[in-house]
């Protein structure tokens, strides 16, 4: 990213956080055992497909993108969990610092066939520009598939009284080891959807997730919280 634009909302918090994440993203129970089960058992068949993994932190996606035998880009904003995935991953990973609020220029139009944007969307406010940029860079029929924080959640967690606008938010996380104060955008439904069909994408597929066993056994308390309600809402979208 050029030093002269300005950073991106949550830059300065996963610059700080990232060695921390990669180090308890296998066992964070919201992560591993929540929406990644999910996200995953969503995924279309991804043998020999060219696949943009946004949002890619210190690369466990991708990793099992990989070994799903897809052709994988990974782009994140934090340098830091870029340095972190490519330990991961290993030198031959394509691992690119990219800013999705701007526009992907480094892209071709139609060079994937899916693009996987896990918990990564929060922290951009325009979704119409991204999904733009996602329609341009899939093939037709292509599919993106992304999760975020659910608007029923994230308006009563955040005590909100403007449901209908694009909120800037904050709270500080604490699983990972290290508090930090996280600043995300929260949104209504409709501001979730409509830019998605404006965009021109046909929804497919719609999960709340589930906590797993594992869950269970890690956080009882909060299993329970979200067996009761959705903290997450995982899409997937096709390329009309």
């Amino acid at each position: 990213m050029s030093m002269n634009q300005p950073k991106p909302l949550a830059y300065d918090a996963y610059q700080d956080l990232a060695d921390h994440y990669a180090a308890h993203i296998e066992t964070k129970p919201h992560n591993a055992y929540y929406d990644r089960p999910t996200m995953v058992a969503m995924w279309p068949e991804l043998e020999g497909k060219r696949v943009l993994d946004a949002g890619c932190g210190p690369g466990v996606y991708t990793q099992l993108l990989l070994e799903r035998g897809a052709i994988v880009t990974a782009i994140d904003m934090s340098d830091r969990m870029l340095e972190l995935a490519r330990q991961r991953l290993g030198a031959d990973a394509d691992l690119r610092q990219v800013d999705m609020s701007r526009p992907l220029d480094m892209f071709e139009s139609g060079e994937f066939s899916f693009v996987n944007a896990p918990l990564c969307l929060d922290y951009i406010e325009d979704w119409r520009h991204v999904f733009a940029e996602f329609h341009r860079v899939l093939q037709p029929e292509g599919l993106v598939q992304f999760s975020c924080g659910h608007p029923a959640f994230d308006a009563e967690y955040f005590h909100t009284t403007e449901y209908f606008t694009v909120e800037q938010v904050e709270c500080t996380w604490k699983g990972f080891g290290k508090p930090v104060v996280m600043p995300s955008y929260r949104r209504s439904f409709q501001e979730l959807f409509t830019p998605l069909i404006e965009s021109g994408f046909q929804v497919a597929k719609v999960m709340e997730p589930l906590p797993t066993d594992d869950f269970k056994r890690a956080d009882p308390k909060r299993y329970l919280s979200l067996m009761q309600r959705p903290a997450f809402i995982c899409i997937q979208a096709r390329r009309s």
